[in-house]
C-alpha cells in the first residue's frame, strides 16, 4: 500500500528542498514591508544558512561521489548528480543574493543615509581616518605569506576570509618608498595604483595571501554618521606595505568552505570525548568544497586558486559584490539609531507562577504549563533549573543538553546544585554539529563543579531536550519535568520559536526516569507509558497514528492529520501520508524547511495541503495533531520527521493532555495556519506566496507577539491593582486596629 508510492518523480530532492527553503529567506530580504535593517539581517542569514550547507551536506556528497557510490535517493539521483544539480542551482542563487545586495539593500540603505563605501567613495577626512586605521590597528598583526619554492602553499582555513596578490619584483624602489611613506603617515600619499599585467615579466611573477584578522569587526566605522567600510577594503589599500620592493599587480578578496562535517568512527573508540576533540583538529583540514572570489578576480589570481586549493570548475563562485555577505547581520547593531528600520521592541510574557518569588514546583503540582516561546518567557525554564538547584528538598536533577549559550545560566545552576550536594546529571552532546568544541568545554567544567557527565552515545546522538528534578514533597517522592522541542539556550530561545511542557504526570515521570537511566547506563525499558522514544520509537508510533487515520477514513468517518516540522524528507513517513491523503485523510502540514513531499499528485485527490512559514522568528516547534470522530490527540516532539531523526538519534515525543494546554497547542497550530502574510504554500514541487485576495492580512507571529504584550499588561495592571489593595487595607488597618477579614467580606 505505501511502497506503490516509492517511485523518484514522487519525491524532491532534499539538497535542492534546502535551496528553495533558503531562497524563501532570501525572499524575506527583498519584502519591503519588513524593516530595511532586518532585510539585511536577512539577506546576511542566507549566506551564513548556504555556508553551513556547503560545510555539511555538500561535503558528505563529495564523500559519497569519492567512494563511487552509485546508489540514488529517494528522488533517483546519485551523489554526483546530486553535486551537479546541487552546484547549478546555487550558482543561479549566488547572483540572486547579490542583485538583491546591488539594487536593493545598498541604495535603500544610502536612502536613509546608512553607507557601506568603497574606498574610491571617501572623503578626504575618511580617507585619513582608513589610513591611521591600517597604521595603527591592521598593520602590526597583518602576515602576509609567500608562495614560492622555498615556502609552500599557505594553508587556508575554512571560512576564513583571506586577500591574494599578485606582485612583481620592482626594477626601481618606487613601491618601498610609497611604503615607508604610508608607515611614516605621510598625508599627501593617496591611493597608490597598481600597474597592468606585464607578460615579458611573467617569470617574475609571485603569489602571496594576506588573512583578514578575525579578532576586528568586518565593517568599520567612517567618521560620519553611519558610514561605514569592510575590513578587507582598507586592508587592499595600503597592502603594498606589507610588500617593500614589489610591484601589487591585482589583489582579489576570497574564501574557502571545507568540509567540516564531523566523522568520529565511534564504534572504534572507547573514549568518545578524545576522538570528538582530536576529529575538532583534524577537520579544519578537510577538503575545499566551495571557493568564493569576485566576479572581477585577474585571471592568474583565480586559476593560482583554483590550482593550489584543488577547486572543482563548479565548487568556484564568483560573485558581483563583497565576498561573504555574513557581515550584513551584524549592521543592525552597529547602526545608531534608525529604530523604524528594525522589528519593534516587545518583552516576552512570564507567567507569575512560574517567577522566582512563587514556588514553581507547588505550580506545576496544581497544573501543566504548556509554553510557547519566545513569547513566553525562557526564564520561565532557567528559574525551574534555578530552584531546583537552591531548594533543599530536591534531591536530583538530570538533564539533556545540546546546544547551549556561551554564558549559560542553566550550568551555572547546575553547577551550584551539584555543590550543595544534590544528585546532578547531566548528558552533553558533545557531537552537535558546530558546537563540538563549546559542549566540550561545557561538559568538563560541569565535571569540575561535580556533575557527573555522560559525552553522548556511542553511535547516536541525543537529540532529545528533557529535564527532570526529583523532590521530596511531604507526601512523598515527586518528579517534576520540562520536555521541550527546542534547545536550553537562552540566546537562541529569544528568536526560535519552541514549545515546552511543564508537568508532574506520574507515568510520564517513571518514563522519563526510564530514559535518563537507558542513557546512562545499560537500561533498557521493556516500554514507555507515555513517551515515544527514537531511534524507532517515534516512527513506530507515528506510522501507527497515520495507519489509524487512514482506517477512519477508510470506514466512513471524517479524518484529518496536522503536522508542524522543521523538515520533512524519510521517504517511508511521505509515503505514508500519500497513502492517507489517497484514502480520503485530510493532510495538513506546516514545514519551514525541506519538503521532499510533493502534493501535486492526482491519487492525492488533492488532500494534502502544505505551508511554510518564514518571518521574523525561526520556526522550530514540533507538534503532531491526530483527529477523527471528535477525539483529538496532541503530541510534541524534539524530532522532525527526517531519516536521521528516526533512526539515529534519542529523540523524544510526547503528549499534551491536560484539556486547556491540549486546547492552547491546537489553538497555535490554528493561529499559524491562518497565516496569509509570511507563509507560503506548496504547489507541486515549490513554494509560492499565498494569494489571499479579499482577506484581510494575518501575521501569526505578530499575533503571538502582541498577545505576549497583552498578557504583560493585564499583569502589570493586576500587580498595581493588587498593591493598591495592599495600600489601602493597611491604611485601613492604621485607623480601624480591630478590622478583621471577615468583617471585610461584610463590607
Amino acid at each position: 500500500m505505501y511502497k506503490e508510492f516509492y517511485k523518484p518523480q514522487n519525491y524532491v530532492n532534499r539538497e535542492l528542498s534546502w535551496i528553495d527553503f533558503n531562497g524563501r529567506v532570501l525572499g524575506e530580504a527583498t519584502d519591503t514591508a519588513n524593516p530595511l535593517l532586518e532585510r539585511a539581517n536577512f539577506l546576511g542569514i542566507t549566506q551564513s544558512n548556504v555556508d553551513e550547507f556547503f560545510m555539511v551536506r555538500v561535503a558528505s556528497l563529495h564523500k559519497l561521489a569519492a567512494a563511487n557510490v552509485t546508489t540514488t535517493d529517494a528522488s533517483g539521483l546519485t551523489p554526483e548528480e546530486q553535486l551537479d544539480a546541487v552546484n547549478e542551482k546555487e550558482h543561479r542563487m549566488v547572483k540572486q543574493r547579490y542583485e538583491v545586495y546591488n539594487q536593493q539593500i545598498i541604495p535603500d540603505l544610502a536612502k536613509n543615509n546608512i553607507h557601506i563605501l568603497r574606498v574610491s567613495k571617501l572623503d578626504e577626512k575618511q580617507y585619513e581616518f582608513i589610513r591611521r586605521y591600517f597604521n595603527d590597528e591592521l598593520m602590526p598583526v597583518l602576515t602576509p605569506m609567500a608562495d614560492d619554492a622555498s615556502r609552500p602553499f599557505p594553508f587556508i582555513s575554512n571560512n576564513s576570509l583571506n586577500i591574494a596578490v599578485q606582485l612583481r619584483r620592482q626594477v626601481h624602489s618606487t613601491t618601498s618608498q610609497v611604503a615607508e611613506e604610508i608607515l611614516e603617515g605621510d598625508q599627501e600619499v593617496h591611493r597608490p595604483q597598481m600597474e597592468p599585467h606585464d607578460d615579458r615579466q611573467e617569470a617574475d611573477i609571485k603569489f602571496a595571501t594576506v588573512r583578514v584578522p578575525e579578532i576586528y569587526k568586518r565593517l568599520v566605522r567612517l567618521p560620519g554618521e553611519n558610514s561605514f567600510i569592510l575590513i578587507d577594503e582598507i586592508i587592499t589599500e595600503f597592502l603594498s606595505a606589507l610588500f617593500p620592493g614589489y610591484e601589487i599587480l591585482a589583489t582579489a578578496s576570497y574564501r574557502v568552505m571545507r568540509d567540516m562535517d564531523l566523522d568520529v568512527a565511534e564504534e572504534d573508540t572507547s573514549d568518545l570525548l578524545r576522538a570528538v576533540k582530536r576529529q575538532l583538529r583534524e577537520r579544519e583540514h578537510g577538503q575545499v568544497m566551495r571557493l568564493e572570489v569576485p566576479a572581477s578576480i585577474d585571471e592568474w589570481l583565480k586559476n593560482q586558486l583554483i590550482d593550489n586549493l584543488h577547486v572543482s570548475k563548479r565548487s568556484l563562485y564568483e560573485v558581483d559584490g563583497p565576498v561573504d555577505l555574513t557581515f550584513l547581520k551584524k549592521l543592525s547593531g552597529m547602526v545608531d539609531g534608525h529604530d523604524d528600520l528594525r522589528y519593534p521592541p516587545y518583552k516576552p510574557y512570564l507567567n507569575p507562577a512560574l517567577d522566582m518569588e512563587h514556588n514553581i514546583f507547588s505550580s506545576i503540582r496544581q497544573k501543566d504549563y504548556l509554553m510557547q516561546h519566545p513569547y513566553d518567557n525562557f526564564q520561565a525554564v532557567v528559574n525551574f533549573i534555578h530552584q531546583a538547584a537552591i531548594d533543599p528538598d530536591v534531591l536530583a536533577i538530570k538533564m539533556t543538553l545540546y546546544r547551549v549559550s556561551g554564558n549559560s545560566p542553566i550550568i551555572k545552576y547546575l553547577g551550584m546544585a551539584a555543590q550543595q550536594g544534590k544528585q546532578v546529571t547531566v548528558l552533553v552532546e558533545v557531537k552537535a554539529r558546530f558546537d563540538e568544541q563549546n559542549n566540550v568545554r561545557w561538559a568538563q567544567r560541569l565535571e569540575q563543579m561535580g556533575c557527573h557527565v555522560i559525552y553522548g552515545l556511542v553511535g547516536l546522538k541525543t537529540h532529545c531536550k528533557v529535564a527532570l528534578v526529583i523532590r521530596r514533597d511531604e507526601d512523598g517522592l515527586r518528579r517534576y519535568m520540562h520536555l521541550g522541542t527546542g534547545n536550553y539556550n537562552d540566546v537562541t530561545a529569544h528568536f526560535y520559536t519552541d514549545m515546552g511542557l511543564f508537568t508532574c504526570d506520574h507515568e510520564l515521570g517513571i518514563d522519563m526516569t526510564n530514559l535518563f537511566n537507558m542513557l546512562s547506563g545499560f537500561a533498557r525499558p521493556a516500554y514507555f507509558n507515555e513517551l515515544r522514544v527514537s531511534p524507532d520509537g517515534i516512527r513506530t508510533f507515528i506510522n501507527a497514528k497515520i495507519d489509524e487515520q487512514i482506517e477512519n477514513a477508510k470506514n466512513g468517518n471524517p479524518a484529518l492529520i496536522r503536522m508542524k516540522m522543521n523538515s520533512l524528507s524519510d521517504k517511508q513517513i511521505i509515503a505514508r501520508l500519500y497513502a492517507a491523503a489517497a484514502s480520503g485523510v485530510k493532510v495538513e502540514l506546516l514545514i519551514r524547511g525541506i519538503t521532499c513531499l510533493r502534493n501535486d499528485l492526482p491519487e492525492l485527490h488533492g488532500n494534502i495541503e502544505v505551508h511554510s512559514i518564514i518571518g521574523r522568528f525561526l520556526e522550530h516547534s514540533r507538534i503532531y495533531y491526530f483527529k477523527s470522530n471528535g477525539h483529538e490527540e496532541v503530541y510534541l516532539a524534539s524530532a522532525d520527521m527526517m531519516t536521521r531523526n528516526l533512526n539515529r538519534r534519542v529523540e523524544e515525543l510526547y503528549p499534551v493532555n491536560q484539556p486547556d494546554t491540549k486546547a492552547h497547542a491546537i489553538h497555535i497550530f490554528d493561529v499559524m495556519w491562518k497565516d496569509n502574510v509570511k507563509a507560503r504554500r506548496l504547489v507541486g514541487d515549490h513554494y509560492e506566496r499565498i494569494d489571499r485576495g479579499d482577506a484581510a492580512p494575518f501575521n501569526s507571529q505578530e499575533y503571538f507577539v502582541k498577545q505576549a504584550m497583552k498578557l504583560n499588561a493585564r499583569e502589570k495592571k493586576e500587580k498595581k491593582a493588587k498593591k493598591h489593595f495592599s495600600s489601602v487595607f493597611e491604611t485601613l488597618t492604621r485607623h480601624v486596629p480591630n478590622l478583621h477579614l471577615d468583617e471585610r467580606k461584610d463590607e
